[in-house]
């Protein structure tokens, strides 16, 4: 594996990808053929380029070998926690994960110390990954001051600075006055107000899902109701102000059922998905222990099918990973005073994929959650296939099989549960703006 900061300085540079299945899920693009970029731009890409061979003046050549070159996956609810955790995470290791994962852009959360509620510390991130990411980062700010919940952040100016919405993830906000005022200025700003939906009154001193495993184990559970009336809530709240309202990973039967019912009645009301909920139940807490510990909490069966057929039918817009990185130690502690959250950066896409190979999804719909749909919950110009556009690409070889190891991800931190797991499908190169920054061979 070989990985490249890029330098962005490739001038006039042209590169032809040869042999490729395109596929472009935004316009539903699918198609053997070839794909040419000058510079960091797509320049030209259609079934018939380079049908007749590469012509001269290309300054390089990048043979696909039939995989699939899409727009580069996003991500959009990361923890790169920096700054103030860099022994958890860095902006630097958390974007070789993504990279090596197949993903040109994050958004990153704002729960770092200091949070994201200045907008100079909008300003560091940006400038640390200009010096030290392999893909393209964004953050969101802080709904309120210091995710207190009390007073709103200077949303206007942070906005302004480059945030892509505004969330307190990690905490909810309780307040629906405060909710109220947030959506207010979602709708003029035209950013998303994404929310952990967590009523914490149902939910205090919880640690996995409420149900037979956490009476198995004699731990308090979470009940899907702290999710679903958190939701029902905003909903309201976001009919009433005509505001932006995204609801971070989502995990439960009757929240998805509740964005369905405002998706039909025209609210602009979003919500993503993260593998691991639409991969594990709640019983694999007995064998993972506390690598299974997250927030929101695996749930039954039953939740996890939900979301599976919320993704199929498009309730769900996005797959998104809550990378969460901890340190051994936050880990290895009994299950009520482990941390919430694994990583999954490196395993989004081949979890992601058993959907395709299984049959619960068509290829081109479990690519567009990766690509143009985050793209356009945070309204920024990626995720799709366009002459003119920067050139972000994903090739991926969608049939290598191989087995998920933790110690050897590229994230700082190794917290996952996935440990051993046979998967079908990667990526084998990740091309930021032009360049190759990950490279499987």
């Amino acid at each position: 594996m070989q990985f490249y900061l890029p330098q962005r300085n490739l001038g006039n540079k042209k590169t032809a990808y040869i042999n490729a299945r395109i596929i472009d899920p935004a316009t539903r693009f699918d198609g053997v053929g070839g794909l040419l970029t000058e510079g960091d731009k797509i320049a030209d890409f259609n079934s018939s380029l380079f049908s007749s061979g590469v012509p001269s003046g290309i300054d390089e050549v990048i043979d696909c070998k039939g995989n699939v070159l899409c727009p580069g996956l996003l991500d959009i609810q990361v923890h790169f926690r920096e700054p103030g955790q860099e022994y958890k995470e860095t902006i630097a290791t958390g974007s070789k994960s993504a990279a090596a994962g197949g993903v040109t852009l994050v958004a990153c959360m704002p729960n770092t110390h200091p949070v994201v509620d200045e907008v100079t510390v909008v300003d560091f991130i940006h400038k640390r990954a200009r010096e030290t990411a392999y893909v393209n980062v964004r953050t969101y700010g802080c709904i309120s001051k210091g995710l207190k919940g009390l007073e709103l952040s200077e949303m206007g100016l942070l906005a302004e600075a480059g945030a892509v919405g505004f969330t307190d993830d990690g905490l909810p906000l309780m307040d629906a006055g405060l909710m109220r005022k947030a959506l207010s200025y979602s709708r003029e700003l035209g950013v998303p107000i994404a929310q952990h939906a967590e009523d914490l009154n149902l939910s205090a001193g919880g640690c996995m899902n409420e149900g037979a495993i956490s009476t198995r184990l004699g731990v308090k559970g979470i009940p899907n109701a702290a999710e679903a009336v958190m939701v029902e809530r905003d909903i309201l709240l976001t009919e009433l102000t005509g505001g932006q309202y995204h609801v971070l990973h989502i995990s439960t039967a009757e929240a998805i059922d509740a964005v369905r019912r405002a998706k039909q009645k025209g609210l602009k009301v979003t919500c993503e998905a993260a593998p691991h909920h639409f991969t594990l139940t709640d019983e694999a807490v007995l064998e993972y222990k506390t690598f299974c510990k997250m927030n929101p909490p695996l749930r039954a069966e039953k939740d996890r099918l939900a979301i599976i057929e919320g993704l199929r039918d498009g309730t769900i817009d996005a797959i998104a990973t809550d990378h969460a990185p901890h340190d051994a130690e936050s880990k290895r502690v009994p299950l009520a005073n482990a941390s919430f959250g694994i990583v999954g950066l490196e395993t989004m896409l081949p979890l992601s994929l058993a959907l395709y190979h299984n049959g619960s999804m068509k290829l081109l719909d479990l690519l567009a959650a990766m690509t143009y749909k985050p793209a356009d919950i945070i309204h920024v110009e990626a995720g799709r296939l366009r002459v003119g556009a920067q050139a972000d690409l994903s090739l991926i070889d969608i049939n290598q099989s191989w087995v998920l190891n933790p110690d050897s991800f590229f994230s700082k931190s190794k917290n996952s549960p996935f440990d051993g797991t046979e998967v079908k499908g990667r990526a084998v190169r990740t091309i930021v703006g032009g360049e190759t920054v990950f490279s499987l061979s």
